[in-house]
């Protein structure tokens, strides 16, 4: 992967504005922790000729693999500690008769995970030692985003209707082997995104056109909590793996943390200029990562707030995802045409180091 950026791809990155200087018992160094020293490190781009972008990327559950999806109908997976060359990915396809749009990876084996598409209609399943795909399901709905419950066993997806779906896996009547099951919860509950907790006895819903986020019980979905969060929609949010914090991303370019215990907005995140796309905490949840409309990723101090280095991109990106167990993350998207310019390429980058 080439560390160089085109400087006539590279858009003008406003710089960090620093807030006041958070409560002192909140900083690293109060805390005996070494704060990760970001602006050492540069953006790794990959491009892909390519007139898509890759519109999703997920880690496998023990970080070995990322995969990428958006370009067609193929998944690439690469295993980025040996190459994130183009040709070192691994191709899967053959279950999906259009683009693909977004990828999960079981939570509990690192093999296993799920593509969708929303032209084709599709939720597919696949397994990494194999290069046919184990199971598809073809939906009367477009599935938009997808995730699995923490012990693999139920996945919710939602729609283009913004709609509510659950799939759960287990063996059916007189079935030999266990699969996939559209549940018969129908689809009344809206939403345009969709998580669990880490319990697995709840989950997290926003509405692209309501303020607030919703917490429901599973698999009763009864409302628990539904606090306010943004002014114009809430579009993103991510749990801290500590279970301290929910953050949640709106179109108001302000990202929320709330405290779980209490359902409180504990602080609020003001450095980004545009609209949030995706939220992605640490695996120690000491840092945030905050991808939005414009060509950089944000980083900041969960307990703090502060911003610690804003990340040049190629192209705004619609999701950000750290390693599970490493200070790096990845990103995508596309490049724009510009007059006189290159043709538009996809981008893959990974930011931050160990691998």
């Amino acid at each position: 992967m080439s560390s160089q950026v085109n400087s006539k791809e590279e858009e003008e990155v406003a710089p960090l504005q620093r807030p006041p200087s958070p409560p002192l018992h909140t900083t690293f160094a109060a805390r005996g922790l070494h704060a990760q020293n970001f602006p050492a490190h540069k953006p790794r781009d990959l491009r892909i000729p390519s007139p898509q972008a890759i519109t999703h990327v997920a880690w496998s559950c023990d970080g070995k693999r990322l995969a990428g999806v958006g370009i067609d109908k193929i998944t690439r997976i690469w295993t980025p500690e040996t190459s994130m060359e183009s040709r070192a990915a691994t191709h899967f396809s053959g279950g999906h008769s259009d683009d693909v749009d977004y990828i999960s990876w079981n939570p509990t084996h690192p093999e296993l995970f799920c593509t969708s598409s929303q032209k084709d209609r599709r939720i597919v399943f696949w397994d990494a030692r194999q290069s046919r795909h184990t199971q598809q399901i073809i939906l009367k709905i477009s599935p938009v985003q997808t995730n699995y419950s923490p012990d693999g066993r139920a996945l919710i997806f939602t729609s283009a209707g913004h709609q509510l779906f659950f799939l759960t896996y287990g063996k059916d009547g007189d079935a030999p082997k266990a699969q996939w099951h559209l549940s018969d919860k129908d689809g009344s509950i809206v939403a345009s995104t969709a998580m669990f907790n880490h319990v697995g006895d709840g989950i997290i819903l926003t509405h692209h056109s309501e303020h607030s986020v919703r917490v429901m019980d599973y698999p009763t979905l009864t409302l628990r909590e539904s606090p306010a969060a943004h002014v114009g929609g809430c579009v993103a949010v991510a749990l801290d793996p500590r279970g301290r914090y929910l953050a949640s991303g709106g179109y108001d370019s302000i990202v929320n943390m709330f405290d779980l215990s209490e359902w409180i907005c504990a602080r609020t995140i003001s450095t980004c200029e545009n609209a949030i796309n995706a939220l992605s905490f640490s695996y120690d949840g000491e840092y945030l990562a905050i991808a939005n409309t414009g060509p950089y990723i944000d980083i900041c101090a969960t307990e703090t707030g502060a911003p610690l280095h804003r990340v040049p991109a190629l192209a705004p990106s619609p999701t950000v995802t750290w390693h599970p167990s490493k200070y790096v993350f990845a990103y995508c998207g596309q490049t724009k045409l510009r007059e006189g310019g290159p043709p538009p390429v996809a981008i893959i980058s990974l930011f931050g180091g160990g691998i």
